[in-house]
């Protein structure tokens, strides 16, 4: 199944400006505000509130303040769940960003669901080699599908070997910023949903890889949403589609991604699913990543 029920979330202790992850994510941006914690905490709790008021199961696992990981409220980018019983462990490019593979993360999964096996990628971090999770790569999971925009954080060996252990197709290309900057995660400028795939096309400059992209999504039997380019700086491609415990389908976003959407746009996902949007500001501004980002989807069989 493309979308699940189940959602990992992580409480933040220290969320803070990265500046190891700032090097090569221009959606991050230092803040001048006052208590960028105690404000992220906040938006972080409503938006727990938001997803559970629509029935949908969320695993919240509260940070530890040692050792100091001021990006954990993102782990889709160090660990995904998978049907088959597995999990993948991914190499990711900030030194600080490797402490989020905490024990007690999977400890507080397994009290819920059952593992398998562990496909362990992290030794590709000794190499300088780096592929960070579902931040790195848009699954469509029906189609065993990889899609993947390469970039320091997202290399093709890594990718390649994810893809032969996992048995997908990958599909990769070169996805750059309006600067011409490559972004850094494929989750930003495209999202991946059972009917559709909301991508921005005019960030794929090279016109075989852009038709290679087309093609695929068409293969694949779902229609395309295009974004521009304000758009995707509003975080518009950053969305996941989660489905509830009476399984009612959701398209989950922040609400500066939905109020960067057209009409149009928001009347075509609505005609496939409903939206939820949440206040997340503090966190994209300071983090540079969105709501698809602060969520890892549990696959995992449920004891």
């Amino acid at each position: 199944m493309q979308h699940t029920s189940h959602l990992l979330m992580i409480q933040p202790v220290h969320f803070s400006f990265n500046a190891e992850t700032a090097v090569n994510n221009s959606f991050q941006n230092k803040s001048d505000q006052a208590n960028v914690q105690a404000k992220a905490r906040e938006e972080f709790e409503q938006f727990i509130t938001v997803l559970r008021a629509h029935d949908i199961d969320v695993t919240v696992v509260e940070d530890t303040p040692d050792p100091h990981t001021p990006d954990s409220i993102f782990p889709n980018n160090w660990i995904s769940f998978h049907e088959d019983g597995s999990i993948c462990l991914y190499p990711m490019f900030a030194i600080n960003r490797r402490l989020e593979r905490k024990p007690s993360v999977l400890t507080a999964i397994q009290q819920k669901f059952v593992i398998g096996h562990t496909n362990d990628f992290t030794s590709y971090e000794k190499d300088a080699l780096f592929l960070e999770g579902t931040g790195s790569m848009v699954l469509d999971r029906d189609k065993k599908i990889t899609y993947a925009c390469l970039s320091p954080r997202t290399n093709q060996q890594v990718l390649d070997e994810y893809c032969k252990k996992m048995q997908y197709q990958g599909v990769s290309f070169v996805a750059v910023d309006e600067a011409g900057a490559p972004i850094y995660h494929t989750n930003v400028m495209m999202c991946v949903a059972d009917d559709y795939v909301v991508i921005c096309l005019d960030s794929i400059k090279d016109p075989n890889e852009q038709q290679l992209v087309k093609q695929s999504i068409s293969n694949s039997g779902k229609i395309i949403i295009e974004i521009d380019f304000n758009q995707m700086n509003h975080f518009a491609g950053n969305m996941l589609q989660v489905h509830n415990t009476k399984g009612e389908k959701f398209l989950v976003m922040s609400s500066q991604a939905y109020h960067a959407l057209t009409p149009k746009q928001v009347e075509t996902i609505h005609s496939f699913n409903q939206i939820i949007h949440s206040d997340i500001s503090t966190i994209e501004t300071n983090g540079g990543g969105s709501a698809r980002c602060m969520m890892a989807e549990i696959f995992l069989p449920l004891k």
